[in-house]
């Protein structure tokens, strides 16, 4: 059997146990009680019967006579389970009650002091066990005194009954009883795992970026060791993180002036007429520059999510004009249909960098259109960009794991602007799919999760429509 993974599940178990057990030993010990109590109590009513037969006996010429027997009907009914006997040890005579009807209790030979009594089991009437109180008294007589020796017996069954009857009764009460204890003990198992809960709900704010730290204030004292510990984890990893993040940015910006230096190079051996040794440096200039910008954009990536959430449509449209402005946007019509309501959980600058690169991308290859729109729902906010390009080299639909060609992609940085892209939505747990375009063109579609209910109405749709530049006539 595979150990319980869950904690709550583990204390619940061992409470059943404990509460399983505990009833059992208090039924156990309260029937026990009980019969105990009630042998008592029966013996109590035996030794009043005695006491009833002492007084009631006399002898005369006759022999020793009852004049008084108990008033216990049952010790007229035959085999009636009550029974009384005297026994003159002097006359050998024997008186008993009509419920003994033809037999005899079987009384040891056992010495009795006079006025003492004596408790023990015998064998009664259809082989039936008999509690039993007998005592000894010597009566005076005109031939002398007589030894009486009288007992009173009653069928241990009738006490085995009631005591079963009380065990019956007692079972409900303590399945409640039981019962009661398993919602305390759960409650308590609740209580006592609500810190467990809030540390929990705090690493979980500090994974989606809603929290810096654990909080320390209020937690008991066997947590906040955990917690301390936590939070020195997380100081050591952002320690980490910073120093990473500034070895990788301090790299890239190392490589930034020899690059530009480069370029006066290749601009040098333009002029001189060298173009396929330009060319062929220019491309790894290219290449080199774009590696140097992921991996400035990868230095700058927050660590985790965001509190802040930034609005998109504005966000979109100031990117649409920048891209305007370069001499492959101006001759395209550059359309934003994205909701004022809609916002996003990533930093302004990573926003920028996604949407920057993928709309660089539609737009170094749209024949006339690109077009950014947006949707949002309760879990997530969905953008897609898409252009009237030539699309796909092969089959449509791909992810970023594995971004298909375009017909007229050269392989200049390919698919470094969809790795620094991925690199952004890896860290809010987004996604980016490819897929063929509404205009003809791919369509690159980002899903973005989100946290909080989108409520803002969608009638107030934002469009901006850049319309391209018309050629001098």
């Amino acid at each position: 059997m595979k150990r319980l993974r869950s904690l709550r599940l583990r204390l619940i178990a061992f409470a059943a146990a404990v509460v399983v057990a505990a009833l059992i030993v208090t039924g156990i010990s309260l029937s026990a009680l009980f019969s105990g109590h009630l042998e008592r109590r029966i013996g109590q009513e035996l030794d009043t019967h005695l006491n009833q037969l002492v007084g009631g006996l006399r002898i005369d010429a006759n022999g020793v006579s009852l004049f008084r027997e108990p008033v216990n009907p049952r010790f007229a009914a035959v085999f009636g389970g009550l029974y009384w006997q005297v026994n003159d040890l002097t006359s050998r005579t024997v008186l008993r009650s009509r419920s003994l009807w033809d037999t005899y209790l079987e009384i040891p030979g056992d010495v009795l002091s006079p006025g003492e009594i004596h408790v023990r089991d015998v064998e009664g009437p259809q082989g039936a066990s008999l509690l039993t109180h007998e005592t000894m008294i010597v009566l005076g007589a005109p031939d002398g005194d007589h030894r009486l020796r009288i007992a009173v017996a009653i069928d241990r069954q009738d006490i085995t009954a009631l005591a079963a009857g009380f065990s019956r009764d007692l079972a409900p009460v303590l399945g409640l009883l039981g019962l009661v204890l398993m919602l305390g003990f759960m409650v308590q198992i609740g209580e006592g795992l609500k810190p467990v809960d809030r540390v929990v709900a705090g690493v979980n704010a500090i994974r989606t970026g809603r929290e810096k730290r654990l909080e320390r204030d209020g937690a008991p004292r066997e947590i906040a060791p955990l917690v301390d510990e936590v939070n020195s984890l997380l100081d050591a990893q952002d320690d980490a993180i910073r120093r990473a993040r500034d070895r990788a940015a301090n790299l890239a910006h190392g490589l930034k002036t020899p690059l530009t230096a480069l370029e006066s190079d290749i601009a040098r051996l333009r002029d001189r007429g060298e173009m396929e040794i330009a060319d062929e440096i220019s491309d790894v200039a290219l290449r080199m520059r774009r590696h140097t910008d992921r991996e400035l954009a990868r230095a700058r990536l927050r660590h985790g999510r965001t509190t802040a959430r930034v609005p998109l449509a504005s966000t979109v449209a100031a990117i649409l004009r920048t891209l305007k402005r370069t001499p492959e946007g101006e001759a395209l019509d550059l359309e934003c249909e994205i909701d004022q309501s809609i916002t996003v959980p990533i930093d302004v600058d990573d926003l920028n960098e996604l949407i920057g690169n993928l709309a660089e991308n539609a737009v170094r290859h749209a024949g006339s259109r690109v077009r950014v729109s947006a949707e949002m729902d309760a879990n997530e906010v969905v953008i897609r960009i898409g252009d009237d390009g030539p699309g796909f080299s092969t089959a449509p639909k791909s992810d970023l794991g594995s971004p298909r060609k375009r017909e007229d992609e050269s392989g200049h940085g390919a698919g470094l602007g969809l790795a620094i892209a991925g690199d952004i939505l890896e860290s809010v747990n987004g996604r980016l799919e490819l897929d063929q375009s509404g205009l003809g063109g791919l369509e690159a579609r980002i899903t973005v999760p989100i946290q909080t209910r989108f409520t803002g109405h969608r009638d107030h749709l934002v469009r901006h429509f850049i319309p391209a530049k018309k050629a001098p006539p």
